[in-house]
Protein backbone atom coordinates (compact mmCIF):
# COMPACT_ATOMS: atom_id res chain seq x y z
CA UNK A 1 0.00 0.00 0.00
CA UNK A 2 1.36 3.43 -1.00
CA UNK A 3 0.84 6.30 1.42
CA UNK A 4 0.64 9.97 0.53
CA UNK A 5 2.86 12.42 2.39
CA UNK A 6 -0.19 13.63 4.32
CA UNK A 7 -1.07 10.08 5.36
CA UNK A 8 2.49 9.44 6.53
CA UNK A 9 2.37 12.64 8.57
CA UNK A 10 -0.95 11.60 10.10
CA UNK A 11 0.55 8.28 11.21
CA UNK A 12 3.35 10.12 13.03
CA UNK A 13 0.95 12.63 14.60
CA UNK A 14 -1.26 9.78 15.84
CA UNK A 15 1.73 7.94 17.31
CA UNK A 16 3.18 10.92 19.21
CA UNK A 17 0.89 10.94 22.28
CA UNK A 18 1.40 7.17 22.69
CA UNK A 19 5.17 7.59 22.48
CA UNK A 20 4.96 10.24 25.21
CA UNK A 21 2.67 8.03 27.30
CA UNK A 22 4.85 4.93 27.15
CA UNK A 23 8.34 6.46 27.10
CA UNK A 24 10.23 5.18 30.14
CA UNK A 25 7.60 2.47 30.78
CA UNK A 26 8.24 -1.26 30.56
CA UNK A 27 6.51 -3.48 27.99
CA UNK A 28 6.93 -7.26 27.96
CA UNK A 29 6.33 -8.93 24.60
CA UNK A 30 5.92 -12.69 24.31
CA UNK A 31 7.04 -13.72 20.84
CA UNK A 32 5.98 -17.01 19.29
CA UNK A 33 3.77 -18.70 16.75
CA UNK A 34 3.77 -17.93 13.02
CA UNK A 35 5.56 -14.62 13.57
CA UNK A 36 8.68 -16.64 14.46
CA UNK A 37 8.55 -18.73 11.28
CA UNK A 38 7.88 -16.21 8.49
CA UNK A 39 10.97 -14.15 7.58
CA UNK A 40 8.78 -11.17 6.64
CA UNK A 41 6.92 -11.24 9.96
CA UNK A 42 10.12 -11.84 11.92
CA UNK A 43 11.71 -8.78 10.34
CA UNK A 44 8.62 -6.67 11.11
CA UNK A 45 8.67 -7.76 14.78
CA UNK A 46 12.35 -6.88 15.12
CA UNK A 47 11.76 -3.47 13.49
CA UNK A 48 8.84 -2.79 15.85
CA UNK A 49 10.85 -3.68 18.95
CA UNK A 50 13.85 -1.59 17.91
CA UNK A 51 11.60 1.39 17.13
CA UNK A 52 9.89 1.16 20.53
CA UNK A 53 13.26 0.92 22.25
CA UNK A 54 14.62 3.87 20.26
CA UNK A 55 11.78 6.15 21.44
CA UNK A 56 12.47 5.27 25.07
CA UNK A 57 10.12 2.37 25.75
CA UNK A 58 11.74 -0.36 27.87
CA UNK A 59 11.03 -3.53 25.87
CA UNK A 60 11.57 -7.07 27.17
CA UNK A 61 11.27 -9.87 24.59
CA UNK A 62 10.30 -13.30 25.96
CA UNK A 63 10.27 -16.07 23.38
CA UNK A 64 9.25 -19.65 22.74
CA UNK A 65 10.57 -21.87 19.97
CA UNK A 66 8.37 -24.94 19.58
CA UNK A 67 8.91 -25.46 15.82
CA UNK A 68 12.70 -25.21 16.18
CA UNK A 69 12.65 -27.69 19.07
CA UNK A 70 10.57 -30.13 17.03
CA UNK A 71 12.94 -29.76 14.05
CA UNK A 72 15.99 -30.52 16.21
CA UNK A 73 14.30 -33.52 17.84
CA UNK A 74 13.53 -34.82 14.36
CA UNK A 75 17.19 -34.36 13.33
CA UNK A 76 18.37 -36.55 16.19
CA UNK A 77 15.65 -39.11 15.47
CA UNK A 78 13.48 -38.41 18.52
CA UNK A 79 9.75 -38.02 18.02
CA UNK A 80 8.17 -35.14 19.97
CA UNK A 81 5.74 -36.51 22.55
CA UNK A 82 2.63 -34.58 23.62
CA UNK A 83 0.30 -35.41 26.51
CA UNK A 84 -3.05 -33.59 26.54
CA UNK A 85 -1.68 -31.09 23.99
CA UNK A 86 1.37 -30.26 26.12
CA UNK A 87 4.95 -31.29 25.35
CA UNK A 88 6.32 -34.17 27.43
CA UNK A 89 9.88 -33.28 28.38
CA UNK A 90 12.23 -36.13 29.36
CA UNK A 91 15.92 -35.49 30.11
CA UNK A 92 17.00 -35.91 26.48
CA UNK A 93 14.26 -33.57 25.27
CA UNK A 94 15.18 -31.05 27.98
CA UNK A 95 18.77 -31.01 26.71
CA UNK A 96 17.43 -30.16 23.25
CA UNK A 97 15.01 -27.53 24.63
CA UNK A 98 17.84 -25.81 26.51
CA UNK A 99 20.22 -25.98 23.55
CA UNK A 100 17.67 -24.67 21.03
CA UNK A 101 15.91 -22.04 23.16
CA UNK A 102 18.81 -20.62 25.18
CA UNK A 103 21.26 -21.15 22.32
CA UNK A 104 20.17 -21.09 18.68
CA UNK A 105 16.84 -19.22 18.94
CA UNK A 106 17.89 -16.76 21.63
CA UNK A 107 21.14 -15.71 19.98
CA UNK A 108 19.49 -15.54 16.55
CA UNK A 109 16.94 -13.04 17.92
CA UNK A 110 19.70 -10.97 19.52
CA UNK A 111 21.56 -10.87 16.21
CA UNK A 112 18.43 -9.86 14.29
CA UNK A 113 17.67 -7.02 16.71
CA UNK A 114 21.26 -5.82 16.32
CA UNK A 115 20.95 -5.99 12.52
CA UNK A 116 17.92 -3.68 12.73
CA UNK A 117 19.85 -1.14 14.77
CA UNK A 118 18.95 -2.30 18.27
CA UNK A 119 21.15 -3.22 21.21
CA UNK A 120 20.17 -6.55 22.72
CA UNK A 121 21.40 -9.17 25.18
CA UNK A 122 20.40 -12.83 25.32
CA UNK A 123 19.36 -14.25 28.70
CA UNK A 124 17.64 -17.38 29.95
CA UNK A 125 15.87 -18.28 33.16
CA UNK A 126 19.01 -19.99 34.49
CA UNK A 127 21.04 -16.76 34.43
CA UNK A 128 21.35 -15.13 37.84
CA UNK A 129 18.62 -17.43 39.20
CA UNK A 130 16.11 -15.48 37.12
CA UNK A 131 13.39 -18.16 37.03
CA UNK A 132 13.06 -20.89 39.65
CA UNK A 133 10.57 -23.73 39.34
CA UNK A 134 9.40 -27.06 40.70
CA UNK A 135 7.99 -29.96 38.70
CA UNK A 136 4.51 -29.16 37.44
CA UNK A 137 1.84 -31.31 39.08
CA UNK A 138 -1.36 -32.05 37.24
CA UNK A 139 -3.58 -34.71 35.73
CA UNK A 140 -0.78 -35.84 33.40
CA UNK A 141 2.92 -36.30 34.08
CA UNK A 142 4.71 -33.96 31.65
CA UNK A 143 8.23 -34.80 32.77
CA UNK A 144 10.55 -31.82 33.21
CA UNK A 145 7.87 -29.15 32.72
CA UNK A 146 8.14 -26.56 35.46
CA UNK A 147 5.78 -24.57 37.64
CA UNK A 148 7.35 -21.19 38.45
CA UNK A 149 7.98 -20.57 42.15
CA UNK A 150 9.81 -17.23 41.93
CA UNK A 151 11.27 -14.73 39.50
CA UNK A 152 14.28 -12.45 40.04
CA UNK A 153 14.34 -9.70 37.38
CA UNK A 154 17.60 -8.04 38.51
CA UNK A 155 19.47 -8.93 35.29
CA UNK A 156 16.54 -7.78 33.17
CA UNK A 157 16.36 -4.44 35.00
CA UNK A 158 20.11 -3.97 34.65
CA UNK A 159 19.87 -4.53 30.89
CA UNK A 160 16.95 -2.11 30.56
CA UNK A 161 18.75 0.53 32.64
CA UNK A 162 21.68 0.24 30.22
CA UNK A 163 19.43 0.86 27.20
CA UNK A 164 19.58 -2.78 26.13
CA UNK A 165 16.73 -5.05 25.00
CA UNK A 166 16.70 -8.24 27.12
CA UNK A 167 15.80 -11.35 25.10
CA UNK A 168 14.70 -14.11 27.49
CA UNK A 169 14.53 -17.86 26.83
CA UNK A 170 12.15 -19.63 29.17
CA UNK A 171 14.08 -22.45 30.80
CA UNK A 172 14.24 -22.47 34.59
CA UNK A 173 16.44 -23.83 37.33
CA UNK A 174 14.99 -26.27 39.84
CA UNK A 175 14.12 -24.73 43.20
CA UNK A 176 15.68 -27.57 45.19
CA UNK A 177 16.57 -30.47 42.90
CA UNK A 178 19.21 -29.08 40.50
CA UNK A 179 17.05 -29.95 37.46
CA UNK A 180 16.44 -27.70 34.48
CA UNK A 181 12.78 -27.19 33.59
CA UNK A 182 10.88 -26.31 30.43
CA UNK A 183 8.56 -23.35 31.11
CA UNK A 184 5.58 -22.25 29.04
CA UNK A 185 6.60 -18.92 27.49
CA UNK A 186 3.21 -17.25 28.05
CA UNK A 187 3.36 -18.09 31.77
CA UNK A 188 6.99 -16.95 32.05
CA UNK A 189 6.19 -13.66 30.29
CA UNK A 190 3.27 -13.08 32.66
CA UNK A 191 5.45 -13.63 35.75
CA UNK A 192 8.26 -11.44 34.37
CA UNK A 193 5.83 -8.63 33.50
CA UNK A 194 4.36 -8.72 37.02
CA UNK A 195 7.80 -8.75 38.67
CA UNK A 196 8.85 -5.73 36.59
CA UNK A 197 5.62 -3.83 37.29
CA UNK A 198 5.21 -3.56 33.51
CA UNK A 199 2.80 -1.16 31.85
CA UNK A 200 1.82 -3.80 29.30
CA UNK A 201 2.13 -7.50 28.56
CA UNK A 202 1.62 -8.36 24.88
CA UNK A 203 1.13 -11.99 23.80
CA UNK A 204 1.67 -12.54 20.08
CA UNK A 205 -0.49 -15.41 18.81
CA UNK A 206 -1.82 -16.96 15.61
CA UNK A 207 -5.36 -15.67 16.21
CA UNK A 208 -6.76 -12.16 15.94
CA UNK A 209 -7.84 -12.10 19.60
CA UNK A 210 -10.85 -13.32 21.57
CA UNK A 211 -13.86 -13.95 19.34
CA UNK A 212 -17.51 -14.29 20.38
CA UNK A 213 -17.86 -16.66 17.43
CA UNK A 214 -14.68 -18.60 16.61
CA UNK A 215 -15.75 -18.83 12.97
CA UNK A 216 -16.28 -15.07 12.58
CA UNK A 217 -13.28 -12.74 12.91
CA UNK A 218 -15.63 -9.74 12.85
CA UNK A 219 -16.90 -10.87 16.28
CA UNK A 220 -13.63 -9.79 17.93
CA UNK A 221 -14.02 -8.61 21.53
CA UNK A 222 -11.67 -5.62 21.78
CA UNK A 223 -11.75 -5.04 25.55
CA UNK A 224 -12.37 -7.48 28.40
CA UNK A 225 -12.50 -6.64 32.10
CA UNK A 226 -10.77 -9.39 34.11
CA UNK A 227 -13.96 -9.65 36.20
CA UNK A 228 -15.81 -10.80 33.04
CA UNK A 229 -13.50 -13.73 32.27
CA UNK A 230 -15.23 -16.35 34.45
CA UNK A 231 -18.57 -15.62 32.81
CA UNK A 232 -17.04 -15.76 29.31
CA UNK A 233 -15.63 -19.20 30.18
CA UNK A 234 -19.05 -20.38 31.35
CA UNK A 235 -20.55 -19.18 28.05
CA UNK A 236 -17.90 -21.14 26.13
CA UNK A 237 -16.55 -17.98 24.49
CA UNK A 238 -13.20 -18.57 26.19
CA UNK A 239 -12.35 -22.21 25.53
CA UNK A 240 -9.66 -24.59 24.33
CA UNK A 241 -6.21 -23.16 23.74
CA UNK A 242 -7.34 -19.64 24.61
CA UNK A 243 -7.94 -20.56 28.26
CA UNK A 244 -4.27 -20.75 29.36
CA UNK A 245 -3.36 -17.61 27.37
CA UNK A 246 -6.18 -15.58 28.89
CA UNK A 247 -5.42 -16.96 32.35
CA UNK A 248 -1.88 -15.56 31.90
CA UNK A 249 -3.35 -12.16 30.99
CA UNK A 250 -5.69 -12.16 33.98
CA UNK A 251 -2.95 -13.24 36.39
CA UNK A 252 -0.65 -10.49 35.12
CA UNK A 253 -3.32 -7.81 35.63
CA UNK A 254 -4.09 -9.10 39.12
CA UNK A 255 -0.37 -8.92 39.92
CA UNK A 256 -0.16 -5.28 38.91
CA UNK A 257 0.44 -5.16 35.14
CA UNK A 258 -1.77 -2.30 33.92
CA UNK A 259 -2.98 -3.89 30.70
CA UNK A 260 -2.45 -7.11 28.81
CA UNK A 261 -3.08 -7.83 25.15
CA UNK A 262 -3.52 -10.81 22.86
CA UNK A 263 -2.63 -9.71 19.33
CA UNK A 264 -2.41 -11.34 15.92
CA UNK A 265 1.26 -11.96 15.17
CA UNK A 266 0.36 -12.88 11.59
CA UNK A 267 -0.21 -9.19 10.80
CA UNK A 268 3.00 -7.30 9.97
CA UNK A 269 3.83 -4.57 12.54
CA UNK A 270 0.99 -5.69 14.81
CA UNK A 271 3.01 -4.50 17.84
CA UNK A 272 3.18 -0.93 16.53
CA UNK A 273 -0.49 -0.98 15.55
CA UNK A 274 -1.39 -2.01 19.10
CA UNK A 275 1.00 0.34 20.88
CA UNK A 276 1.00 3.50 18.80
CA UNK A 277 -2.36 3.87 17.03
CA UNK A 278 -5.86 4.88 18.12
CA UNK A 279 -7.46 1.75 16.69
CA UNK A 280 -5.18 -0.83 18.32
CA UNK A 281 -5.50 -4.51 17.47
CA UNK A 282 -6.52 -7.75 19.17
CA UNK A 283 -8.06 -8.04 22.65
CA UNK A 284 -7.07 -5.99 25.69
CA UNK A 285 -7.55 -7.19 29.29
CA UNK A 286 -7.69 -4.71 32.15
Amino acid sequence: MDFTTAQRAQVLVEALPYIKQFSGKTVVIKYGGNAMISDELKSAVMQDIVLLSTVGIRVVLVHGGGPEINAMLKKIGKEPKFVGGLRYTDHETMDVVEMVLAGKVNKSLVQQLEQHGGRAIGLCGLDGGMIKAVKLKGENDLGLVGDITRVDVTLIRNALDNGTIPVVATVAGGENDGETYNINADIAASHIAAALGAEKLVLMTDVCGLLRDREDESSLISVVQVSEVSNLKRQGIISGGMIPKIDCCVEAVRRGVRRTHIIDGRIPHSILIEMLTDSGIGTMFL
